[in-house]
């Protein structure tokens, strides 16, 4: 009786959408106003409340993967709701009391990337686009395709920096190569990438090699923090940040400036919040290890006080949900493949992270930035207005 109790407190503040609950006894429960619930939450058996104050997230994260969890309709709705209701326990600090110890060494920091990154190809290659672009897209146009999309962000990224042909381009997590390869044969740039996924160093390495580049072109398996004094006129780095944990993040900022020539310009691209840095339990445990998501203006105080100059900033949530959702589509669509090749429970996982991605960028609870940043009087090198941005300024194209 105490157990129903703490379930109907617990989840009568939860929601802003009608959402039915199938309790494990039969009852029924609907939450989050009247009318016809938009979706149907069944418990299966009941989690320890134990469990559920100990880190809602990952009680009810691992629920689900079990199949402890049923939802009838749609995941992302019903999280972006518990998102949008600001009593719910993704806002409740005691209901997400425990997050494992964070270790940010160059050995914990290479196996979190390659915990994610190194799956498999094979497995990315079944719900990205052709580019093999993990991060979010660029929708010049609503009916954009994701590919399309994706080749946008790329462009909209490099053109940023105003790149003069001849110059050097540093690209860190350079992902699989799709921007530093574009950079290399659009814009006359010479490029070096590094990325800590084995797979990932593996695909570039071959594409280097298959399109002739190798004269402009060089992708390492290294750590940014092993790049010696190297200087590059441009840096980008995309989907990275999120990565380095709290400590490091001031580390990150001054080695972008240690590599950054005197005239250099960088484009730094990833998830961050407005309402300040943050972790959740669950995408720690099973989805990004090491993940910590910086305030917007933590950033922007980081590239401050190490002597950057911040030139543009701006906000692509929008673009992010919409990347989420059509990764999803695209995920489901070959649902019955990935669960064949990698299991039920790994299944349900990944469609829960999905649409729990699209849903926390549409709710706002975390957004997706570009900084733009110059090193000293650099900025004087960039056009005057934002126009440049958006001009087609390819070399080779």
């Amino acid at each position: 009786m105490l157990e129903k109790t703490f379930y109907h407190t617990f989840l009568s503040r939860s929601f802003n959408i009608p959402v039915k609950v199938n309790y494990w006894d039969g009852s029924s429960e609907t939450y989050g106003g009247d009318g016809t619930p938009e979706v149907t939450v069944t418990f299966k058996k009941a989690i320890p409340v134990r469990e559920i104050t100990k880190n809602a997230s990952i009680a009810l994260g691992e629920a689900y993967m079990d199949g402890v969890i049923e939802i009838d309709g749609s995941i992302q709705k019903l999280i972006e709701s518990a998102y949008e209701s600001a009593n719910s326990f993704f806002n409740d600090s005691k209901l997400k009391k425990f997050m494992p110890k964070q270790s940010h060494s160059e050995k914990k920091s290479q196996e979190d990337i390659q915990s994610h990154y190194d799956v498999g190809n094979d497995f990315y290659e079944m719900w990205l686009d052709s580019t093999l672009t993990y991060s979010c897209a660029y929708f010049q146009n609503e009916d954009d395709s994701l590919e399309t999309a994706q080749i946008n962000k790329v462009h909209h990224i490099i053109q940023k920096l105003n790149p003069q042909p001849g110059k050097t381009l540093l690209d860190i997590g350079c992902g699989w190569g799709t921007l530093m390869l574009t950079a290399a044969k659009e814009y006359n740039l010479k490029v070096v990438g590094i990325t800590l996924s084995k797979e990932q160093y593996n695909l570039v390495a071959k594409r280097i090699e298959d399109e002739g580049l190798s004269d402009v072109a060089e992708v390492r398996l290294e750590d940014y923090r092993e790049l010696g004094n190297e200087q590059y006129d441009y840096i980008t780095s995309v989907g990275m940040f999120e990565h380095v944990g709290k400590d490091n993040l001031e580390m990150y900022f001054k080695d972008v400036k240690k590599h950054l020539k005197d005239d250099g310009v960088a484009l730094l691209h990833g998830i961050t919040r407005q309402q300040g840095g943050a972790t959740n339990g669950w995408l720690d445990k099973y989805i990004f290890p090491g993940g910590y998501v910086p305030g917007m203006t933590e950033n922007l105080q980081h590239i401050v006080d190490c002597g950057l100059q911040v030139d543009d900033v701006e906000t692509l949530r929008r673009h992010y949900q919409r990347t989420t959702e059509l990764w999803d589509e695209n995920f489901n669509a070959k649902r019955a493949e990935i669960e064949a090749k990698m299991g039920t429970r790994f299944t349900r996982m990944w469609d829960l992270y999905l649409q729990a991605c699209a849903a926390s960028f549409q709710s706002g609870n975390i957004d997706v930035m570009q900084y733009l940043v110059s090193k000293g009087p650099s900025s004087q090198n960039l056009p005057m207005t934002r126009e440049y941005m958006y001009e087609d300024n390819t070399v080779n194209a």
